[in-house]
């Protein structure tokens, strides 16, 4: 085969790796994609979209594609954990707790839902193929080296044996808990490690009419013969059960046969005949553990291969696309020249508390399931939408003193900007869909005339809107005071919807602008000529 360049390779065709390139994709560029396996994972695995996967997903058009798949649909009134001896058996009390309930209603346009991954996959990557990515499955990374101007990989397809050379500006390594690239780096991870094994059944029985009329998220199953977690795929025939496994049946790969899939499967149901189909068993460890490090040089670690956590709180496959995205628009920024390289020192220093945090949160709500015997401190656990929504990025290089903020954004810098919903053209739209994920976007309040003008003379000039200009209004009068800002203020926002700075006062607005772009490392704003100050979208309104 013949040797490519491309700006940029990405490494493992899982969740995160279509996800980001379907990011960068939007933002112009065409990566190169690699994955060992021939196609996407045909196992329902991870299954929800947390709240914040679920913006990003929306920002690029994805998010009524998901709710259209078979399990989104089905899915969709899903909610709770049950307890039960079977699903034919007695049901005993739910598990309830406070921070399970969503939250997210009031602060966002979206809300997480259920999308097995054996969905979600093959759309990820149709979006991708069909916006420009090469995308190569059954294609498997050998070698690869670094130097100053970029990074040489070897790439190995696996049915005939050919080897060809990439030549890439930068690689995301996105292969998973096990990740090889994370070895040969030499990066360690730290955490609370391994907190349990388990074995993923996938099945197909109709379980229609044993199911009724509920419809739970979780069963948590015990009985004499099985101790299980038994989730549903579609609420008829297709299901996955968690088993359990001792350390020694982990090792053990050949420990769990069909036949005895097929008894467990048959103890969690209720059902002694019951005609079970083993779709596939795949082992698991629900572990908590994020890296040293996620990035050396120009190599970028996302998802599993950066972090791994219980899958309680469905925050790992969420994690890891913020990952995706977060490192997206920087690459791309710099590919551009719109800013230095020095703007990718912010992923490791931006994502790696977060992950920590998140990570902490979900292994907190795994002790505290049924079974679980070890103390959770009171209040540790923070509601699942906070996890999701209101963490905070470093400001200008400090480290925030709590990643996490219960008490919201409220607009501060550092922080995810805040979600309203306003009318433009007679139509209902968020506050986060005014950014559009490829650049930075200023939104003024309706007396803030003056900051969309300085906007338009800055090289690259970030979109401007005005809050009453262009048919754009806010309905509910709440905009400035939800933003901090004055109405004749204005808000700086990045292209993953985040706050860069809060626009009051003062008589330079065009040098207070300038100021708070050169707060995000290597940004480059110059004042752009007069001539071409109010050109294409981006004209001041």
């Amino acid at each position: 085969m013949e040797d490519v360049s491309t700006p940029v390779l990405v490494v493992g065709g899982g969740l995160v790796g279509l996800s980001a390139a379907v990011f960068l994709t939007w933002q112009g560029q065409r990566p190169l994609l690699i994955e060992r396996h021939p196609g996407t994972s045909p196992h329902p695995r991870a299954r929800g979209v947390n709240v914040r996967a679920m913006e990003l997903y929306r920002q690029v058009g994805l998010e009524e594609r998901i709710r259209a798949t078979e399990s989104g649909r089905a899915l969709a009134g899903n909610s709770g954990i049950v307890r039960m001896e079977s699903l034919a058996g007695r049901q005993a009390p739910g598990f309830s707790r406070d921070y399970l309930e969503s939250g997210a209603e009031e602060v966002s346009p979206t809300g997480w839902t259920l999308c097995e991954q054996d969905e979600l996959e093959p759309l990820l990557r149709e979006r991708a193929e069909e916006s420009g990515a090469d995308l190569r499955f059954g294609h498997e990374l050998g070698s690869h080296n670094q130097d100053a101007d970029g990074v040489t990989a070897t790439v190995r397809r696996r049915d005939t044996g050919e080897q060809y050379t990439v030549r890439a500006d930068y690689m995301v390594v996105a292969d998973g808990a096990g990740s090889p690239v994370r070895g040969r780096l030499g990066i360690t991870r730290g955490g609370h490690g391994v907190l349990a094994r388990y074995l993923n059944i996938h099945f197909r029985a109709d379980l229609t009419e044993l199911l009724g009329e509920r419809r739970f998220v979780m069963a948590y199953v015990r009985n004499a013969e099985v101790t299980a977690g038994l989730l549903p795929v579609n609420n008829t025939d297709r299901w996955l059960l968690h088993v359990p496994l001792s350390p020694e049946e982990a090792e053990r790969r050949d420990s769990w046969g069909e036949e005895r899939c097929e008894a467990a499967v048959r103890a969690a149901v209720g059902v002694a005949g019951l005609p079970v189909k083993i779709l596939g068993a795949q082992p698991w460890e629900a572990a908590g553990l994020v890296a040293a490090a996620f990035r050396r040089g120009r190599l970028f670690l996302a998802g599993d291969s950066a972090h791994v956590m219980p899958p309680t709180g469905a925050f790992g496959s969420g994690t890891g696309i913020q990952d995706a995205h977060n490192l997206a628009w920087k690459l791309a920024m710099v590919l551009r020249g719109e800013a230095g390289a020095e703007l990718l020192d912010t992923y490791e220093s931006e994502r790696i508390p977060v992950a920590r945090a998140t990570v902490r949160q979900a292994v907190l709500r795994s002790l505290d399931r049924p079974g679980r015997d070890e103390p959770v401190p009171e209040g540790a656990i923070l509601p699942d939408h906070v996890v999701a929504l209101e963490y905070r990025y470093p400001v200008a290089g400090a480290a925030p003193e709590d990643v996490l903020a219960p008490e919201g954004g409220g607009g501060r810098p550092g922080t995810r900007a805040p979600h309203l919903w306003l009318e433009r053209g007679g139509e209902r739209i968020s506050t986060l869909d005014l950014y559009d994920g490829r650049g930075m976007v200023l939104v003024a309040g309706p007396r803030g005339q003056r900051w969309c003008e300085a906007a338009a003379r800055l090289s690259p000039p970030p979109t401007a809107h005005r809050i009453g200009a262009h048919g754009l209004t806010d309905p509910s009068g709440r905009w400035a005071g939800a933003h901090g800002v004055p109405s004749d203020g204005a808000v700086l926002v990045r292209p993953d919807g985040f706050v860069l700075a809060r626009c009051t006062g003062g008589d330079a607005p065009e040098a207070a602008l300038a100021e708070a772009l050169s707060a995000l490392p290597g940004h480059r704003a110059a004042a752009a000529p007069a001539a071409e100050s109010t050109t294409g979208s981006r004209r001041p309104e």
